[in-house]
């Protein structure tokens, strides 16, 4: 079974066939895992922030969501999320597929480190080396299935993880730009750091819907909803076209883990 995490805009699958909705309990937390099929594959879907966006970003348990999918058996995990754009060259309602993180906080929502191994001599620990975060395997299923789609996506991107829930001010973006962020988002940087550590193979896709403050001329709130509206149909036309396409034997985690056991 794929993974399929969701965020804002996004709370279910649309013609998600014979789902079932799984409450898995975590040493983190409860995550509700639905399981279905979608694109023909077998699907675990998990929305961070819940039907009606109950969930805002500083309240998503991003290693409950990971332990959860892991429990059910995830082999692969394709993330979308909803974006605001730091690379003028960038167009509101591109899709983007990242290929590069950018997260130095490396904190969850509650402040603490962003890691799975929040407990010294914990027999899995470890530190996750890697030359690039995401997947190759669905990277390149990612951006066939988009052309396929009819909605052609930016092959690479820096990805870049920012606290919520506010948005950034216009220095804060000139920051980012420096350091070549393509787009940034709220949850995404977590959730790449976590899939990293518990060996499952992960890839990120984005979704812009406005430009972040100083970047171009302010987006209308008027367009940042009717893109944000429109983001749903989108990423499920793409992830019914990428699914199929996720060569599984090519799939291996990202990177490794140095051990001391």
């Amino acid at each position: 079974m794929i993974g399929v995490v969701t965020g804002t805009g996004t709370y279910a699958l649309p013609e998600f066939e014979d789902a079932e909705p799984v409450d898995v309990k975590t040493r983190w937390g409860e995550a509700t895992v639905t399981q279905g099929r979608f694109g023909g594959v077998d699907v675990l879907h998990l929305s961070r922030h819940g039907p009606g966006h109950p969930r805002l970003s500083n309240h998503v348990e991003h290693r409950a969501n990971v332990a959860a999918l892991r429990e059910r058996g995830a082999l692969a995990v394709l993330g979308c999320t909803a974006c605001g754009i730091v690379d003028p060259s960038l167009a509101p309602g591109s899709l983007v597929v990242f290929d590069d993180l950018h997260f130095p906080v490396n904190r969850l929502p509650d402040g603490s480190v962003c890691t799975l191994y929040d407990q010294p001599g914990e027999p899995v620990r470890g530190h996750w080396i890697y030359d690039r975060p995401y997947a190759p395997a669905l990277r390149e299923a990612l951006l066939a299935g988009a052309e396929a789609a009819g909605r052609p996506a930016r092959d690479g991107g820096v990805y870049g993880h920012v606290d919520g829930p506010r948005f950034n001010t216009v220095t804060e973006i000139r920051q980012l730009g420096a350091a070549g962020v393509t787009a940034v988002s709220q949850t995404a940087g977590a959730e790449t750091v976590l899939f990293g550590e518990a060996e499952i193979p992960y890839a990120l896709i984005g979704f812009t819907t406005d430009y972040a403050n100083g970047v171009a001329e302010h987006t209308p709130i008027e367009e940042l909803v009717a893109l944000m509206g429109a983001s749903t149909a989108i990423f499920a036309s793409v992830l019914g076209e990428a699914l199929p396409r996720i060569d599984l034997d090519a799939l291996a985690p990202t990177g490794v883990l140095y051990r001391f056991d």
